[in-house]
């Protein structure tokens, strides 16, 4: 019963608002444009599309809004009137009442405001779907923002997730694409990262375990939390002073390299994916600030944490050989990836899957970004995708949105920036880290502790091993010597194979930095 009054809800929204006019209208059909003016007779749709559709989606709740966020940064895929709409939902939702606020944090620490901090900004500073932030003084006179989750969300959240999953098996079943799609697993994986952004203690582990990670870099900051004070639904956190990232002109009025910013936000992304496979799953412009102040001038500021992704190894390993390949235009590896990875049918012949994606993605390299229509491209890889029943990858679906991200934040700071020419060097680097003789040397270090564990044991081992069988003492002793001779010449083959091994690496090592291998 609750799932059908959330769908008629949802589709009361939409007419109240006008968006099934909206959609019709876009159409160049002379009789669908007719359809859309026939729909909106006796409805008052004064109000300019984009916002419409952001007051549609705030009225729908935190999935609609966080669905708006993603699509603001995506201003190459809509009209400018509906972008600058879509990223007012970055950071300004209506927030909830300061009272309601304060009743929270006094809730969680079980005392009055006063008690909790020296001074507390009623006015929030920002607010985003699943929380709002006030900024306030400890009494040891530090500077923090307060992260306030809002209230009753997770029933909220509940209703539309629990609609989601309906749908998903809906488009599983019925559509010939469902079960290649795998619509219920990618909503369930939606679910996960949803409900942990429910959670604020988690957000605040995200965001420690991203500050140690990116402490060498130099390229961003990430506030440090105030342990003593982060509970489920308050989280403490240092107040970060900088320009919100979509605030352009002011930034280059400061004398920011908006050149330099966009590929550092793409040495960070890479950066997080490959070398930590931990990232920062939730970059739009509302989540980032750019440092003014001198001591850290031009460095992004990282904020909220509520979504992070992780990718294993093997993962990182496949997709930064996938990255490598297409930026050498070997679409024939791609081709191989993809089957070796099962991510087609072990069936598919390689020739056809390569000249498929040969004509997919030749048409764009050695663009600018500015000339490259990603709408264009995502549709002729989807149907592409479709013709060799390629499976989606749940685990990977927070990779592509927040790459679409960087994508989108990347042309609004540099028009002329080359995503993949900027990537490039960095992926050639990480391979050559992995297949190099200090990766070997790394890998051996950490099996050493279990080899110089289990080598003191040996000699008891095969004491034991002689006592429960001595009948056959003097033929296993006399089997003993004939495998030690054979061991010896073993690991001599072994030593030699070893060495020149760890040479070959190293020759292959300095070949590499002259050219990739």
């Amino acid at each position: 019963m609750r799932r059908m009054l959330r769908g008629f809800s949802i589709i009361w929204t939409v007419l109240r608002f006008g968006l099934d006019e909206l959609v019709l209208s876009s159409f160049e059909k002379p009789w669908v444009r007719l359809l859309a003016r026939v729909v909106s007779v006796g409805r008052n749709l004064k109000a300019p599309r984009g916002e419409r559709l952001r007051l549609a989606l705030e009225k729908l709740g935190p999935i609609f809004v966080k669905f708006g966020q993603i699509m603001s940064t995506r201003r190459d895929l809509l009209p400018p009137d509906i972008a600058d709409e879509l990223a007012l939902l970055q950071d300004r939702v209506p927030p909830f009442s300061s009272e309601l606020a304060v009743a929270i944090i006094e809730k969680a620490y079980g005392r009055p405001l006063s008690k909790v901090f020296a001074t507390f900004e009623q006015v929030p500073i920002a607010s985003a779907s699943i929380a709002q932030v006030h900024f306030a003084t400890l009494p040891n006179g530090q500077e923090v923002a307060v992260k306030v989750l809002r209230p009753n969300m997770k029933p909220a959240i509940e209703k539309d997730l629990t609609l989601m999953h309906m749908m998903a098996g809906w488009v599983e079943k019925s559509s010939a694409d469902g079960k290649r799609l795998k619509p219920r697993e990618v909503v369930s994986e939606f679910d996960k990262y949803l409900h942990d952004e429910l959670d604020l203690l988690r957000e605040a582990a995200n965001a420690a375990q991203l500050r140690r990670n990116m402490q060498g870099l130099e390229l961003v900051l990430i506030p440090e939390m105030v342990w003593d004070y982060c509970m489920p639904d308050v989280m403490v956190m240092q107040r970060m002073k900088g320009v919100p990232i979509s605030q352009t002109q002011r930034l280059r009025d400061a004398g920011v390299d908006m050149k330099k910013l966009a590929r550092d936000g793409v040495t960070i992304f890479f950066t997080q994916v490959f070398r930590d496979g931990f990232f920062h799953a939730d970059m739009h412009p509302g989540n980032i600030q750019v440092s003014l102040d001198p001591a850290t001038f031009g460095r992004y500021i990282s904020l909220d944490f509520g979504i992070v992704g992780t990718l294993t190894e093997t993962d990182k390993e496949y997709l930064a050989q996938n990255f490598i390949a297409f930026f050498r235009r070997d679409y024939k590896r791609v081709a191989e990836l993809h089957i070796e990875s099962g991510w087609v049918p072990r069936d598919t012949r390689v020739d056809e899957l390569e000249a498929a994606i040969r004509a997919c993605c030749e048409p764009y390299f050695d663009r600018p970004l500015k000339e490259i229509s990603l709408g264009l491209v995502l549709m002729r890889l989807f149907q592409t995708s479709r013709r060799f029943h390629v499976e989606i990858q749940p685990q990977l679906v927070l990779l592509q949105k927040t790459l679409l991200n960087i994508e989108g934040l990347g042309r609004e700071l540099d028009p002329d920036l080359d995503l993949w020419s900027t990537a490039k060097p960095f992926l050639e680097r990480w391979m050559r880290e992995q297949v190099g003789p200090e990766k070997l040397l790394e890998q051996l270090k950490a099996e050493a502790p279990s080899y110089a564990k289990l080598l003191p044991n040996l000699p008891r081992l095969l004491s034991q091993y002689l006592q429960h069988k001595p009948g056959a003492y003097q033929k296993e002793m006399l089997e003993l010597l004939a495998e030690q001779k054979r061991t010896n010449k073993l690991l001599q083959s072994i030593i030699y194979g070893g060495v020149g091994f760890i040479l070959g690496l190293m020759a292959m090592q300095v070949l590499m930095r002259v050219r990739l291998f």
